[in-house]
């Protein structure tokens, strides 16, 4: 059976609607950054296509026989996204955004594979702006997180209800950006059944 990360990891891919305090490991993640909204960037686009182009290059390279180091049977994990502003705004403002899209990837994957899919992916897709491209591990940390359901014009329901569980319980947020991990596919899902993880890292709130 191929390694699936939303079923070994379920506390960080498939939390309750209710939201729940969740401390997030380091983990390495292909990742391109941007700005603009999602929906009509060019960039999102090519960062989509260069994403996924990395990841499928690494996870089918046992096609060829030609597999780094450590290789095993996985199932590509779901596209994640921070999103962040650089100065205060309307939240609903997409074209305000700046982001930061990635994939996980798995243990086995380092610089030097990151490097050899940028390789072999170049190879095929010349056109694709690789430069682009990172390879980061990243570690959030203490966070609280909730499972929104329906439509990305309606998380903030969802985040009132982040926002109102880190009041309550002695918390403050710790960043600008808040984390998106996209369990569904918009092209093939009725926005209504769409499932998506939202998280924003947090830490005590200091007593004076």
């Amino acid at each position: 059976m191929a390694f699936d990360y939303k079923k070994e990891y379920k506390d960080l891919y498939m939390p309750k609607c209710t939201p729940v305090q969740t401390d997030v490991p380091a983990m390495g993640d292909f990742c391109v950054r941007g700005k603009g909204n999602p929906n009509t960037s060019k960039d999102y686009k090519a960062a989509m296509e260069i994403l996924y182009g990395l990841s499928f290059t690494v996870k089918m390279s046992k096609m060829s026989g030609d597999t780094p180091a450590g290789y095993f049977e996985y199932v590509v994990p779901p596209l994640e996204g921070f999103w962040w502003m650089e100065e205060d705004g309307d939240p609903a403002d997409k074209d305000k955004y700046c982001w930061l899209s990635m994939i996980r990837q798995p243990e086995f994957v380092d610089g030097n594979v990151f490097a050899w899919a940028k390789e072999r992916l170049f190879a095929k897709k010349p056109q694709l702006d690789l430069s682009k491209a990172e390879f980061r591990v990243i570690r959030e940390g203490l966070c609280v997180q909730a499972m929104h359901l329906g439509s990305y014009d309606d998380e903030p329901a969802t985040f009132a209800r982040i926002d109102a569980y880190i009041r309550d319980n002695g918390l403050e947020r710790a960043g600008r950006y808040h984390h998106e991990i996209y369990l569904g596919d918009p092209r093939k899902v009725a926005p209504e059944k769409l499932r998506t993880v939202l998280r924003v890292p947090v830490r005590k709130k200091e007593i004076l």
